[in-house]
């Protein structure tokens, strides 16, 4: 990874790669680069991190706006034989401090914005990192990036396949986050190659626009870095604005062949498909990882495209993991009743993953059909928790990895995802019912349930002004299980993590003030 760029750039590829908005590393002014361009940034960038003190086997922790200069910096690092950690500036101060602490990183990149955030949260960010440098402003307790840079970098240095590559962390929608360290074995060779490939349909072709909006400090985006250079298409976009507006524009100068994107994009994003001229009629493939996407959005998407033979690929996975299943959605899968979801993930990942289902008081397994915790083995597995081996272990099994999550497999082995553990109440899936209530109710732009324990499931509906029609929803949930009176908010004002999940434990301490759940969460 360390010289990814560079390779690609010496291979001939010649894929240009636009952005919406230029990257936040000094020097890179343009908003298109060739791959040439991009190795020579990656280099200086590795030149001004040594300055700045980062050595082999240091660690770098990256915290910054969202932007894919993330992978870039994370390149930079390694070629100079580092740990990058790639940190989201959506963590809050009690998330982000715990993981600094874990980390005890040599250098901490960041901006000016970010610490006086911190700051005025009452905890500083620099005081965790042997060095803080800057990239946008003078900090007190920091160095300004002009100070470090025009270093030449040193050669690139090579480690070993087994040994930490890159630390990534879970979205923490139950609380801190984890660190999960991933080595060159199992994200590159595991995971990235599997994605390398041209295969029908689905394959990254050369002559595609491939666009990706994402959050640029997660472990698939790393992964999906060193796949798609390799595959070299025409033209990579990268989307970083949340205003559908914004990124309309954009995506007209760079309509997507292949587009990738977070849930909570593709819900952003869907009222563009309802125009004549959106920017989604050639796509012939959309990608979507992380969570769920809603029956709605995913026939709004479908149904825009110009492509009949358009597919959707649905994967699920773990930070920890990688892709567990795919499944695939087209037009014609999506003409079922308007009550189907898209909780069914399809199949395990063929001669890469196994799942079975085990029940979580005895951990043993469960025949087809009956709801249990959801075990995987793959090879893809992450090495460890940074800082938290008691809990890595706590959920590692002979092998197999608890993935704390509660699903039903049917007799031909498909996986159907009912919920978190931690938030999954007996005889009732709260994510099935967010489909039918969002399928049923097109006003909303999001349905959550809560389980507070003892309690009927919460209704929060999620609308643009946080108001609801009460007799509509009334309709709606005539034939449903019991349910709480709803709840509406806007949508601005749900707490959610870098990967636009729901943080539902704080969205339920605020409706009810406990963020207890009616799962045990033993294995959060």
């Amino acid at each position: 990874m360390g010289t990814l760029f560079e390779t690609c750039a010496s291979r001939g590829a010649a894929t240009l790669v636009h952005l919406d908005r230029p990257f936040d590393l000094p020097g890179a002014g343009a908003v298109t680069h060739d791959l040439a361009q991009l190795a020579a940034l990656v280099e200086e960038t590795s030149g001004w991190l040594a300055a700045a003190g980062l050595g082999r086997g240091d660690r770098l922790a990256i915290v910054k706006d969202n932007h894919w200069d993330y992978d870039l910096l994370a390149c930079a690092a390694i070629r100079l034989g580092a740990v990058p950690a790639q940190l989201s500036a959506h963590l809050d101060t009690g998330q982000l401090i715990p993981l600094l602490v874990r980390l005890t990183p040599r250098l901490l990149v960041t901006t000016a914005a970010l610490l006086e955030r911190h700051r005025a949260a009452g905890e500083d960010p620099a005081l965790h990192a042997g060095r803080t440098v800057v990239l946008d402003a003078p900090a007190e307790g920091a160095v300004a990036v002009d100070e470090v840079r025009g270093a030449r970098a040193p050669g690139p240095r090579r480690r070993d396949p087994g040994a930490m590559l890159v630390i990534n962390h879970t979205s923490g929608t139950t609380g801190v986050p984890k660190l999960v360290g991933h080595s060159t074995r199992t994200i590159i060779h595991k995971l990235a190659r599997f994605e390398s490939f041209r295969y029908p349909r689905i394959g990254v072709r050369r002559d595609d626009t491939v666009v990706n909006a994402s959050s640029y400090a997660h472990g698939r985006t790393f992964c999906w870095t060193a796949s798609v250079l390799c595959l070299a298409p025409r033209e990579i976009a990268v989307v970083t604005s949340r205003s559908p507006q914004e990124t309309d524009l954009f995506l007209r100068d760079h309509p997507p062949t292949v587009f990738e994107a977070l849930p909570d994009v593709f819900n952003r994003l869907r009222s563009l498909t309802g125009r004549l001229d959106h920017p989604f009629r050639r796509t012939r493939l959309f990608v979507s990882t992380y969570d769920a996407v809603h029956p709605p959005t995913l026939r709004a998407f479908l149904g825009g495209t110009g492509r009949r033979d358009a597919v959707w690929m649905q994967g699920w996975g773990q930070t920890e993991t990688g892709p567990l299943t795919f499944r695939f959605h087209t037009r014609r899968s999506l003409r079922g009743g308007r009550d189907g979801d898209a909780r069914d993930l399809g199949h395990p990942v063929p001669f890469k993953t196994r799942l079975r289902v085990v029940d979580p008081g005895t951990m043993a397994p469960l025949p087809a059909g009956r709801p249990g915790l959801l075990l995987a083995r793959t090879g893809a597995r992450s090495p460890g928790y940074v800082g938290e081996e008691e809990r890595w272990q706590a959920k590692e099994r002979d092998g197999w990895w608890n993935t704390g999550d509660i699903g039903v497999r049917d007799r031909l082995g498909a996986v159907r995802l009912l919920d978190r553990e931690v938030d999954h109440a007996p005889g009732l899936s709260c994510l099935a019912l967010e489909d039918v209530l969002e399928d049923r109710l097109p006003w909303l732009l999001e349905c959550v349930v809560l389980t507070p324990p003892g309690r009927d499931p919460l209704p929060v509906l999620v609308t643009a002004d946080g108001g609801f029609d009460a007799e509509a929803f009334k309709r709606a949930t005539v034939d449903l299980p019991p349910l709480a009176e709803p709840v509406a908010r806007a949508d601005d004002t749900i707490p959610r993590t870098g990967t636009g999940k729901v943080r539902r434990h704080a969205l339920l301490e605020q409706l009810t003030g406990s963020s207890e759940a009616a799962g045990t969460g033993r294995w959060t």
